[in-house]
């Protein structure tokens, strides 16, 4: 479990980095008026769910 709980943070660490490198992605809605700024990462998030579901998918073979 520990290895898991290794494997997995150092996984979180590379997203982290890549995301850092490369900021918001095309297809991001930001909307920027007077004095409102507003920004919903949808491509963000999604890839992240999908990312996220690849590893416990993985996770889940491997138990």
């Amino acid at each position: 479990m520990g290895k898991m709980f290794i494997v997995i943070g150092i996984i979180f660490v590379v997203i982290g980095l890549v995301w850092s490198l490369f900021g918001k992605l095309p297809g991001d809605i930001t909307i920027k008026k007077e004095n409102f700024t507003f920004h919903f990462p949808i491509v963000t998030s999604i890839v992240v769910s999908i990312i996220l579901s690849l590893i416990f998918y993985i996770v889940g073979k491997i138990r």
